[in-house]
């Protein structure tokens, strides 16, 4: 009883802080970036993110989404680069913003250590063997560099310097579905819409040869506390 008195309560809560919300309803997506800031609960800067349902099969190899993508106005997130490479490419790495840099040393400490206090990993090509020690440590954590999402590159140092700016990558869950975040509520709505724009643009050029039927079947849009609004996906 007590979990359904809270249901209708927080859905009170939702309508009353906007008399035209209703989270049954789809709404152009200028309309749904500004409900999803009105209707945020978090009392810090909360994340916005976009939800997208693909009509992919996941368990296919063919029909994965990964890729990466620079955001016009970053994230608002500052995020951790951890660069393994070689020695000649160390200062350049550094210079670029990456808060762990090396190569076999990097590698051995996060082995012994299993601690990855990062959120995106980048490597030279010449280093992928190496990683493969630690390649269960990575891959379970999201964290293993792909040629995919441009991790893996001959110039780290750049990549290095366009996450840091706001480069992001993104990969389908097991239903499907990709997650991004495009910002925080305290970003201006003309942002969010150029983030977002840059998303939906993206996801549509890496759509797979082989996947059928509708491709984009929803998308929402939310913050970190907040509920989902969807968005009005255009035929």
């Amino acid at each position: 009883m007590a979990k359904k008195q809270q249901k209708t309560i927080e859905k009170t809560v939702e309508t009353t802080d906007s008399q035209e919300f209703n989270k049954l309803n789809t709404y152009r997506v200028e309309q749904a970036i500004k409900f999803t800031k009105q209707l945020s609960r978090a009392k810090f800067d909360a994340s916005v993110e976009v939800h997208f349902r693909l009509g992919i099969d996941p368990k296919k190899g063919e029909q994965q989404i990964r890729t990466a993508v620079s955001l016009p106005h970053g994230t608002g997130k500052t995020v951790k680069v951890a660069a393994f490479v070689s020695d000649d490419k160390i200062k350049a790495c550094q210079e670029a913003g990456a808060d762990f840099v090396g190569g076999e040393d990097l590698i051995t400490e996060i082995k012994k250590t299993e601690k990855t206090d990062f959120q995106v990993a980048v490597a030279e090509p010449i280093m992928m063997k190496n990683l493969a020690q630690i390649a269960k440590i990575l891959g379970t954590r999201g964290l293993m560099p792909s040629p995919k999402n441009e991790t893996v590159t001959p110039n780290p140092a750049k990549a290095i310097v366009e996450l840091k700016k706001g480069k992001v990558s993104f990969k389908n869950d097991d239903t499907g579905n990709v997650h991004v975040v495009i910002g925080k509520v305290s970003f201006d709505d003309k942002k969010l819409l150029e983030n977002y724009e840059t998303i939906l643009e993206t996801i549509k050029k890496v759509k797979p040869a082989k996947a059928k039927g509708i491709y984009i079947r929803n998308i929402s849009i939310s913050s970190s506390m907040g509920p989902g609004v969807k968005v009005q996906v255009a035929k």
